[in-house]
């Protein structure tokens, strides 16, 4: 789940580090292996938000995370921030919220408005990552059942969520938002169990944070993440999603 900005290559970045473009008439990506060191994963720059590109990138190893403004960059960091479902580290406070049932969550319910929520304004960002175009592509994505969401509710009022791509017996986490105490990490919570009695393995939460840290998240090596990918893309899952 990428931050707010995306940085840019730095001058220090290694004088042969070569940042490769893409062509629209290809799916092909460079391998994880050419990613830049700095800015730690910057793999690809160019090619378009098609459904097909993004699930060639998500199978590949890779995501997309650019500003308005910027050509659309591609990521694939070392490490890489992941949460084992078996690791999910609820605290006591949000373990009381779940065991009252304080919020009430659905999945796939209103994606649309997810996106949107997870794309507005916020108080400790300049500007959001997550451009008309994205949230474009990714409704698209949804439609074609690759993405998902998941809905916080207050009674009525949605609170908070979350959406991703659900991808074999792995969860890609794209981001999420909070309007009410604990409503992230209590929609998070609710999604990994799920994700784990459905046979899930891995939930990958792209970048590091602390909000993620404090749910369990570590960091893995690139190496290895390219080996769940090998082994899990391609194996069934039970996951229900309209609920």
């Amino acid at each position: 789940m990428a931050g707010q900005n995306p940085p840019l290559p730095s001058p220090s970045a290694s004088p042969d580090a070569m940042l490769t473009w893409l062509q629209r008439n290809t799916l092909h990506f460079p391998p994880l292996e050419k990613a830049m060191r700095d800015p730690n994963g910057l793999l690809a720059a160019g090619g378009d938000l098609s459904a097909d590109r993004l699930i060639s990138a998500y199978r590949h190893g890779c995501f997309p995370w650019f500003s308005e403004g910027q050509p659309i960059l591609w990521w694939s960091p070392d490490p890489r921030t992941v949460l084992f479902p078996d690791e999910l580290h609820v605290s006591r406070s949000l373990n009381k919220l779940l065991r009252q049932q304080r919020y009430q969550v659905t999945f796939d319910q209103d994606f649309a408005a997810v996106i949107r929520a997870c794309a507005a304004p916020r108080e400790y960002a300049d500007g959001t990552w997550i451009t008309e175009a994205m949230q474009d592509a990714y409704i698209e994505l949804h439609r074609r059942g690759h993405a998902h969401s998941v809905e916080v509710w207050d009674g009525d009022e949605l609170v908070g969520g979350l959406y991703g791509l659900a991808m074999g017996q792995l969860f890609f986490g794209e981001s999420m938002f909070s309007l009410a105490d604990n409503a992230s990490k209590f929609g998070f919570a609710t999604l990994v169990r799920h994700l784990k009695d459905s046979g899930f393995v891995l939930i990958d939460c792209q970048m590091p944070t602390d909000h993620l840290h404090s749910l369990g998240a570590r960091a893995i090596a690139r190496r290895e993440f390219a080996n769940y990918l090998a082994q899990h893309l391609d194996q069934p899952n039970t996951a229900t999603w309209v609920c």
